[in-house]
């Protein structure tokens, strides 16, 4: 098995979850929405920025579940408007620290609310952990 720290470079899904005060509804305004038009465009001249994008509200998208065999469609209610995502981003950094110094950065221009970030496996990864758990 690999250290998990083996690779040159780690991609990472991350999510904002705007804070309780932060309406994930509102329409940025034009220094808003230039500002994170700036932040993109620094991340991907650094080779950070893979992918990304804010959310519309749930009813345009879908939840659907599996339970016992059997998928439903989830029609709501939904979730507070406190606890909805606001916007994803893929992204690739070469270690965890520097991961989250993006996720800071990221959130001097988005406000208050928090990043989660999650490490994604490489092939290589998965396969070891195939391989160990056979």
């Amino acid at each position: 098995m690999h250290s998990s720290n083996w690779r040159e470079v780690m991609r990472y899904f991350s999510t904002f979850v705007p804070d309780q005060k932060t309406n994930p509804l509102h329409k940025p305004t034009g220094a808003e929405q230039e500002a994170m038009g700036k932040f993109v465009a620094e991340s991907i001249a650094r080779g950070e920025f893979i992918s990304g994008g804010g959310f519309l509200p749930l009813n345009h998208g879908c939840i659907v579940r599996r339970t016992n065999g059997k998928a439903q469609v989830i029609d709501g209610p939904y979730v507070e408007s406190k606890e909805l995502v606001g916007g994803f981003a893929m992204l690739e950094y070469p270690t965890r620290e520097a991961a989250i110094e993006g996720a800071k950065r990221f959130l001097e221009v988005a406000g208050d609310g928090e990043c989660v970030t999650y490490a994604i496996m490489s092939e290589e990864e998965c396969n070891d952990a195939q391989a160990a758990a056979a």
